[in-house]
């Protein structure tokens, strides 16, 4: 992916643009809207973009170190002649880049010999255009380059969705948590909770979800070809490299990972989607009950002027935000399984294996955030039918059976559990019935008033102040 309009995208990074209807996949297509805050990130152009990051940010980390006693310090005018090269890249810099590299056929050397390029000629730039790459494999720029994609892209668009998504369960949450709702286990109806409480749980889930794919270590390498520093200890033997490199990767705001072949193993990669595969198996949860809330008429929808629920049934309104977040929540699913089964796998130091595969990191994350949008769309118009939910349950009187062998124990009545599998299991239980069976206990007369008051509505335990308790 890369900057593109609803109206256009780019191909490649040629001067042609073409309708979104020709995009191969939905993500630059159909979707291409609700993927507009990856695209300068986890686009072609976000990866040459972070590539040139890294590359200058070396050359000024080996100009800031005294070991390098050849090449001097910056002049402020060189300084800001670099950062104006992170700062200001543009598309046609990335172009440029693409224009480069159809002549190296080589993508990061490419980006080396566009910053020469940029650098011109000068009294300074001498000496910098030949410490540029200075002791890289091009792994090192890419295993940095991916970690700043991969870490931009939680911070700047999955985790303030993912946010916005879950304080919208939570307020409707909080908005139902007093109104009781029939519970079902196995399909079968079950002891009620409250329609605010069944929200408050996916909010808790979404949040654990939330906080472990925050608390994934993004991690970086910068040792060279094999991981063991031996351009760098030839040339400059009485430097601390291992120190040096600590410190770059750290300044880029990266975990440093010391021990590595050539490529960084891609672990922590492996763990990012894992947590985002525990995330979207959440949400897959949670639009799938919602969506069988809204078949048993619990919630109704929002009605859009103009819209059609069905080809051929006027009366449809479909829960399609719900399936379709389902639906891209498994593409995604599907592409962090692979990436993280097959990223940490190289053989002996390294292999090419990983580098195509990467390249489609970008999609599987665009899948998950347009799953987040639809299914923040689907709850945004929900609206709950409390006539239907209160007289589903006012018909289960059966499920106060658990309430009254639970108070049969607490009085040591015998074989309370049997006594009231008889009375219940398989067949109508009405008021009526429970209340005369509840008359027959000899148990004291304040506890049988409160059973014969009990009603579905009431037996909801704790779940009303538990619907309220917002995840922190």
């Amino acid at each position: 992916m890369i900057r593109a309009s609803r109206a256009q995208v780019y191909t490649g990074f040629s001067c042609m643009k073409v309708s979104p209807l020709k995009a191969i996949s939905p993500v630059d297509g159909r979707y291409a809207d609700k993927a507009n805050s990856l695209r300068d990130i986890l686009s072609e152009y976000g990866l040459i973009r972070f590539r040139v990051l890294v590359e200058v940010r070396w050359l000024q980390c080996l100009a800031d170190e005294p070991g390098v006693s050849e090449l001097a310090p910056l002049s402020p005018v060189m300084k800001d002649v670099l950062n104006d090269l992170v700062d200001r890249f543009s598309v046609d810099d990335a172009e440029r880049v693409k224009a480069i590299e159809s002549r190296t056929n080589h993508d990061v050397k490419a980006v080396e010999y566009f910053i020469r390029e940029k650098l011109g000629n000068g009294p300074e730039t001498g000496p910098l255009k030949d410490f540029l790459h200075f002791a890289c494999t091009s792994e090192d720029i890419n295993n940095l380059s991916y970690a700043l994609m991969l870490r931009t892209a939680r911070s700047d668009a999955l985790l303030p969705q993912m946010r916005t998504l879950r304080l919208a369960v939570t307020n409707l949450a909080q908005r139902y948590a007093d109104v009781p709702m029939l519970s079902r286990t196995h399909g079968q109806t079950a002891s009620p909770t409250t329609v605010g409480k069944e929200f408050m749980n996916v909010a808790h889930r979404l949040a654990n979800a939330q906080r472990s794919l925050s608390g994934v270590a993004i991690r970086g390498k910068f040792n060279g070809a094999v991981g063991n520093f031996n351009a760098h200890h030839v040339a400059y033997p009485d430097t601390d490299w291992r120190e040096v490199s600590r410190r770059f990767v750290t300044s880029l705001g990266l975990e440093p990972n010391s021990h590595t072949t050539q490529i960084e193993p891609h672990d922590w990669t492996a763990e990012y989607a894992h947590a985002l595969i525990r995330y979207n198996t959440v949400l897959i949860d949670f639009c799938r009950d919602v969506w069988g809330y809204i078949s048993l008429g619990y919630f109704s929808q929002k009605l859009n002027e103009g819209e059609v629920g069905s080809s051929t049934m006027p009366h449809k309104v479909n829960p399609i935000d719900f399936e379709n977040a389902e639906g891209n929540l498994g593409m995604s699913t599907a592409l962090l399984r692979h990436f993280a089964e097959k990223l940490p796998i190289s053989r002996w130091q390294r292999d090419l294996t990983d580098s195509t595969v990467q390249r489609n990191i970008g999609v599987a994350i665009a899948y998950t955030l347009i799953a987040v949008q639809s299914a923040l769309k689907g709850v945004g118009k929900l609206r709950l039918d409390r006539n239907v939910v209160e007289a589903d349950l006012h018909e289960a009187w059966e499920v106060l059976g658990e309430a009254v062998q639970t108070v049969m124990r607490r009085y040591g009545i015998p074989e309370p559990y049997e006594k009231l599998k008889a009375l219940t299991r398989g067949q109508a239980v009405t008021r009526e019935l429970l209340a005369e069976f509840i008359a027959t206990l000899k148990i004291p007369e304040p506890e049988k008033q409160r059973l014969l008051t009990l009603t579905p509505a009431t037996y909801v335990g704790l779940a009303a102040e538990l619907g309220r308790d917002a995840p922190g």
